[in-house]
């Protein structure tokens, strides 16, 4: 696992995004989950990407760079602290500001207030209680063959066990059966970070 984790190096902007997550106690995703959203950015060749969870921009950078050159990520994160970080981050690796739409607000406003059938990607790395929403909301915001890809989608191995009732892993659990009984989506789950549910959009 730590190989296929480090077999992508990661990149400087990327580990200053991740020190500026450290100072302000921010969860961030995994150097081979990162790697998997390039791939996936890169493999759609996705030009709209919808983010749940800015954090401080290492999987925004991620996403950026596998997107078209003139694609946009739309990011949306409660903390504007966490948003200013990741706008310093992004101006830094150079990324235009007008591929970047950072909105600071609670996801279940914004979402839908966005398009249908509008974004190529939605990525998933907000509030695990609200995990089931998102699920809802991005079945409505991706084109069809877009992907919905799910973090912390193990939450630390306790959402395979079936017994644990815990807040986190029993909405996630929940979560994912959504994907896999909502008859639109293929999907996979892959053993990354803290789990990575991905899933295509029939």
């Amino acid at each position: 696992m730590a190989y296929a984790e480090a077999f992508v190096a990661e990149s400087e902007p990327s580990r200053a995004a991740r020190r500026h997550a450290d100072g302000l106690g921010v969860d961030s995703v995994s150097d081979g989950v990162a790697a998997t959203l390039t791939f996936l950015a890169k493999t759609l060749a996705a030009k709209a990407v919808v983010e749940i969870g800015t954090g401080t921009g290492v999987s925004g950078l991620a996403l950026f760079a596998g997107m078209v050159a003139d694609g946009v990520l739309t990011s949306i994160d409660a903390e504007s602290e966490n948003q200013a970080a990741a706008r310093e981050v992004f101006g830094t690796a150079g990324v235009p500001s007008r591929r970047i739409r950072l909105i600071a607000g609670q996801a279940l406003v914004v979402l839908p207030k966005l398009s249908d059938g509008a974004y190529d990607i939605v990525f998933v790395n907000g509030d695990p209680l609200e995990y089931v929403e998102y699920v809802a909301q991005a079945e409505r915001l991706l084109r069809p063959g877009g992907l919905l890809v799910l973090h912390h989608a193990l939450w630390e191995g306790k959402v395979a066990d079936e017994q644990n009732s815990d807040d986190e892993p029993l909405i996630i659990r929940e979560a994912l059966e959504a994907v896999s009984e909502s008859g639109l989506f293929t999907s996979a789950l892959l053993p990354l970070g803290d789990g990575l549910l991905v899933a295509v959009r029939d």
